[in-house]
């Protein structure tokens, strides 16, 4: 059975839930600011500050999905994305002494799925709220990230941490503002 796509409803839905991209957005920064204040950080200290960033995103968004009731496709694809930041911030916890190159291509592979899910999310809104580009950003920001770890995983250490910082600082800052149109545009509505 096949379900019928309801902006309108997935809109309110996004509405509903700006706190949770906030959230996401502050642990992306908080994540960021630690990464680059922190230049000789341990790969095992990097994988810890790692899952937990992913692991508590993850986190978010599954309580987002449940809080919609799962009720069409949008629900199902917060979700998924949630379940897969659980799951990659569950392995990076037990097996913390992991390789550079495996944590990166774990880091690359998240990256990649959450650029893909953002995008996905804000073709599905174009019409319904506005600055939609903004979240097309922060998936292409996440996308690329994705592919550029993939492309290079043995660039040097500080600049894998470089990159890492800056994009993550970049994507919740993106975070941060759509969640703010987001609650503007759900409090013009009185959704709350």
């Amino acid at each position: 059975m096949r379900q019928n796509f309801d902006p309108i409803r997935m809109g309110t839905r996004l509405a509903r839930n700006w706190w949770t991209v906030t959230l996401r957005g502050v642990l992306a920064i908080i994540f960021g600011l630690v990464t680059l204040l922190w230049p000789k950080i341990t790969l095992t200290a990097l994988v810890f500050i790692f899952a937990a960033f992913v692991l508590v995103s993850g986190i978010l968004l599954a309580i987002a999905a449940f809080r919609v009731h799962l009720t069409n496709t949008h629900g199902w694809l917060m979700l998924v994305e949630g379940a897969i930041g659980i799951g990659v911030g569950v392995l990076a916890f037990i097996w913390p002494g992991i390789a550079t190159l495996m944590l990166l291509y774990l880091i690359a592979a998240w990256a990649i799925v959450t650029g893909i899910f953002e995008i996905i999310v804000a073709i599905q809104v174009r019409k319904e709220i506005e600055n939609e580009w903004l979240l097309v950003l922060a998936g292409t920001a996440s996308l690329l990230f994705g592919i550029l770890l993939l492309i290079w995983p043995l660039a040097g250490a500080l600049a894998i941490l470089w990159i890492i910082a800056a994009y993550t600082i970049i994507f919740g800052i993106l975070l941060l503002v759509v969640s703010l149109r987001l609650r503007s545009w759900g409090s013009e509505r009185r959704l709350f």
